[in-house]
């Protein structure tokens, strides 16, 4: 079984490569073992978007704010790997 995709879209013209970038850290740190690749993928008009597989899970534009990473890893976390405990950034589920 293939591991999953990551994919961070970002705005160039907003600057938004370090916010990208940290998140990215903060889920390579948190799922060392269940990604198998995270991209980080450069865009414009306002655009901030993850996707999983393909999947968007996450779009600025549409929720009107950035995710927090507390629930970002949570839902990422339900869809690649639900047995996997977060510790304390983790809710029940």
């Amino acid at each position: 079984m293939q591991k999953p995709r990551i994919t961070i879209e970002y705005c160039t013209q907003c600057n938004w490569l370090l916010r990208s970038a940290w998140m990215a850290q903060e889920l390579l740190t948190t799922f060392s073992q269940e990604i198998g690749e995270l991209v980080l993928k450069p865009g414009t008009g306002g655009i901030f978007s993850i996707y999983v597989n393909d999947e968007l899970i996450f779009d600025r534009k549409s929720l009107g704010s950035f995710p927090d990473i507390k629930v970002l890893k949570q839902k990422i976390r339900d869809i690649i790997a639900p047995e996997k405990l977060l510790g304390h950034s983790d809710t029940k589920h």
